[in-house]
């Protein structure tokens, strides 16, 4: 998901001239609009230190507590909804201020009474959560480019 909001998904979002002409023409035309996102999983260095050096259900809140911000959005995918590392994220999020969105099974787990928005799809097979997940944060990233680059 990280990657089709980093950039272009279903549109080129091409850069604004003040950018074209900071970056010149080069560089303007192989760089794309983008939503500065961070997935939680990437980083390996952390998420190997924390576990040998703490408890690495707490790496994601962790993460959060050292980037995270007021006006930034957490976005905890569960297929359960139960999974600790990604409550204890939701519940320092929220203690920042941020808000939390949930993508999770049928029941929406613990989280569903942690987060602002939780979108629960009709299953609680894992696999079949997962491939439902595909097409909802599919068209979360289409509205997204919409909203904020008005060319999907």
């Amino acid at each position: 998901m990280a990657a089709e909001l980093l950039k272009g998904f279903d549109s080129k979002r091409p850069l604004d001239g003040p950018w074209q002409k900071k970056l010149g023409e080069e560089l303007s035309q192989n760089l794309q609009g983008a939503l500065p996102v961070i997935p939680l999983t990437g980083f390996s260095a952390l998420t190997s230190a924390y576990s040998n050096d703490c408890d690495g259900d707490y790496t994601f809140a962790q993460l959060v507590f050292a980037l995270g911000q007021k006006p930034d959005v957490l976005l905890c995918i569960s297929t359960s909804g139960n999974s600790k590392n990604v409550l204890h994220a939701a519940k320092v999020a929220k203690a920042k201020g941020m808000r939390v969105v949930a993508l999770t099974g049928e029941t929406g787990g613990e989280l569903l009474g942690k987060v602002d928005l939780c979108i629960c799809v009709p299953s609680q097979v894992v696999w079949e959560v997962q491939e439902m997940h595909l097409p909802v944060y599919h068209t979360l990233c289409l509205m997204l480019e919409d909203a904020l680059f008005g060319q999907s």
